[in-house]
């Protein structure tokens, strides 16, 4: 069973890691939106290319709001805290019993 545990415990290290990975992609796409980048930047199309998917679909559903501010990347960050307390601790408890 220790391997089992042990496989557990590897699948959420690595969750956690990329869900870190992206925080810290998405931070640097809202830092990005503050300024006026070149878009032919290669850094600055990896960045559009890997988190429009996500932000494009929750900035379509977030009512209309004329101040100007885009708060799809603080529900995406949110969601990635969400997913770290849950999910990833989910893996290690389960991960842990099975010892």
């Amino acid at each position: 069973m220790f391997a089992v545990s042990n496989l557990l415990l590897g699948v959420a290290r690595v969750i956690e890691l990329a869900l870190w990975a992206y925080f810290f992609i998405i931070i640097a796409r809202a830092l990005l939106s503050w300024v006026s980048p070149d878009p032919y930047n290669p850094i600055v199309r990896f960045l559009y290319r890997v988190t429009e998917p996500v932000l494009r679909p929750i900035r379509d559903r977030l009512p209309l709001m004329t101040i100007g501010i885009d708060f799809s990347p603080m529900i995406v960050i949110v969601a990635i805290y969400f997913l770290d307390a849950f999910l990833v601790q989910t893996l290690r408890d389960l991960a842990f019993s099975l010892r």
